[in-house]
């Protein structure tokens, strides 16, 4: 399968054209969105929620995954092979956590295309190379092996929100295997504590948990954390 991880939106025309090309190009192929919301421009976020959602998917699962302030700049354009996955998108730091948590990692240069536009290589681009991947189960040609960027100045966990859900919920940078249970976070002066689920804490409480894909998330029972004073993205996280 194809999976989109990109902060182009459902509204207007971005998402439907990348969609567009990889049903041209790979036709008996599904497209799973997974991410269409992304924070815009928001890199780093995006790059840790990307391993804790892409280990949902079977190995050989292609994910185009563009979340791209400098398109046309200097960053190239790479696929990383990362425990059997594949990722093609933007070398700006997207892929960071990924390469830095897999077992086994590859990653190769892409090559330029002729007549792409320099301002949508998601669809110029990186739809038409995961479109070859999916199809073939190998890289296109010209591809050549290269050194991705690692940024080795982002720490293993990032303690601040990198995603608002559409019930309101705020996902952390944070895996709950290094939180303890009895820890209490503290957002912009909420002091907020751990329950199991939802229904554990009454009508209208906040509260942290440990999310279905591994990432410590603030939520409010029946209501939105995102309501309330200082929790958005970009929000730090104490311990």
């Amino acid at each position: 399968m194809i999976v989109l991880f990109t902060d182009f939106g459902l509204e207007g025309p971005y998402t439907g054209q990348v969609q567009a090309v990889l049903q041209q190009q790979a036709p008996a192929i599904p497209v799973i969105n997974l991410f269409s919301d992304l924070t815009p421009f928001d890199i780093q976020s995006a790059a840790y929620l990307l391993p804790a959602y892409a280990a949902g998917f079977p190995p050989g699962a292609v994910f185009v995954c563009v979340v791209d302030p400098d398109v046309g700049g200097d960053r190239q354009g790479v696929v990383v092979q990362a425990d059997g996955r594949w990722y093609v998108g933007p070398d700006a730091g997207l892929f960071a956590l990924v390469t830095r948590r897999a077992q086994s990692v590859q990653t190769f240069r892409l090559p330029d295309v002729a007549g792409a536009s320099p301002s949508f290589h998601g669809r110029d681009v990186f739809a038409p190379a995961a479109a070859f991947i999916a199809r073939n189960g190998r890289l296109p040609g010209g591809c050549e092996p290269c050194a991705a960027g690692t940024r080795a100045d982002w720490q293993d966990d990032l303690s601040r929100v990198v995603y608002i859900d559409h019930y309101g919920n705020a996902i952390t940078g944070l895996r709950t295997t290094g939180i303890p249970e009895t820890a209490t976070l503290i957002v912009n002066d909420h002091a907020i504590k751990r329950a199991q689920t939802f229904s554990d804490v009454p009508e209208g409480e906040v509260f942290w948990y440990g999310n279905a894909n591994g990432l410590v998330e603030i939520a409010v029972n029946r209501g939105r954390a995102d309501a309330l004073p200082g929790i958005r993205v970009g929000a730090a996280v104490d311990i």
